[in-house]
């Protein structure tokens, strides 16, 4: 975070932020993309089996709503994170850190695996909804 602020202080806002969130988004999809290695599976119940680690010490309380093999859909109702960048006062960059990442995890971990995400706690909404889909091709 003070890093951060020094960058951004001295090149701009928009310009340290929109590196960062490149920097995480190429972590975010390299670690997806070994995370798929390590397991030897690209589903998405093997992609759900993997959230468990991030819910650790209550880090994350979620609502369960469908998950089988073509989706896994969830609500996250209390997210420490959030809380936490904004004890910190990086609240603004919390999104960077952690919400960013969703999205390229998922993408390296499958290309055919969407997210959809309209609202997320670090952004100020009451809770995130993620919403995982797995279509199989027609002729499958």
């Amino acid at each position: 975070g003070p890093m951060l602020r020094a960058f951004q202080d001295e090149i701009g806002v928009e310009k340290t932020n929109k590196i960062a969130r490149e920097t995480v988004t190429k972590l975010a999809s390299e670690q997806g993309a070994n995370f798929a290695k390590g397991i030897g599976a690209n589903g998405l119940e093997d992609y759900a089996s993997d959230k468990d680690a991030w819910r650790r010490h209550g880090a994350l309380e979620v609502d369960i709503i469908e998950s089988n093999e073509s989706r896994y859909s969830f609500d996250v109702t209390r997210c420490k994170y959030a809380e936490m960048y904004n004890e910190l006062g990086y609240g603004d960059l919390g999104s960077i850190f952690s919400c960013t990442r969703d999205f390229e995890f998922c993408a390296g971990f499958n290309p055919d695996v969407k997210l959809e995400r309209t609202k997320t706690i670090m952004q100020g909404d009451s809770h995130c909804d993620f919403r995982y889909a797995l279509d199989k091709p027609a002729n499958d």
